[in-house]
């Protein structure tokens, strides 16, 4: 079905010691299309200075990766039923949890988009639903990982 690339680089800057643990753990991503991401550890797992509060850490990046791919579906979805989307914002929020075996885990992912619908044809309530579960369904990155992801959705611009 295809591969997908991405280059993940560190470098230990001058002077660090590394065994004392005491390392900057930003880094950077570089995507096989040209894009370029400043990465690090989480501030919440790793404190700054070690970790860069700016970079985008792997918690986040999986927390993103999850809503936009199913942004993608849902809006193509949307199309495919001629139903016009004006906007799309989805502000995802992951919790982490310790596992019964002590691993630290995301254990859930509640995707939270924002839909504004436009144009004469407006979808239902039940429409909008059925496009987000659609789109879940369909996801990629959803149907790779164990973690539960909810939609906790709102809709604009619907018929009653």
């Amino acid at each position: 079905m295809g591969n997908h690339e991405a280059t993940v680089r560190w470098r230990r800057r001058d002077g660090e010691v590394f065994t004392d643990r005491r390392y900057g753990r930003g880094h950077e991503w570089a995507f096989d299309g040209g894009a370029r991401v400043r990465a690090s550890a989480s501030p919440d797992v790793v404190r700054v200075p070690y970790s860069d509060p700016a970079g985008v850490d792997p918690e986040e990046a999986l927390i993103a990766a999850l809503a936009s791919c199913h942004m993608l579906f849902f809006l193509d979805y949307a199309a495919q039923a001629g139903f016009v989307i004006t906007s799309y914002e989805d502000r995802a929020v992951g919790t982490m949890a310790k596992r019964e075996d002590g691993q630290i885990w995301m254990s859930q992912v509640a995707l939270r988009p924002h839909v504004l619908f436009a144009g004469e044809k407006r979808p239902t309530e039940a429409e909008v639903a059925t496009l987000h579960h659609k789109a879940h369904e369909a996801c990629y990155i959803a149907n790779s990982v164990r973690t539960e992801i909810r939609i906790e959705g709102q809709a604009e611009g619907i018929r009653a």
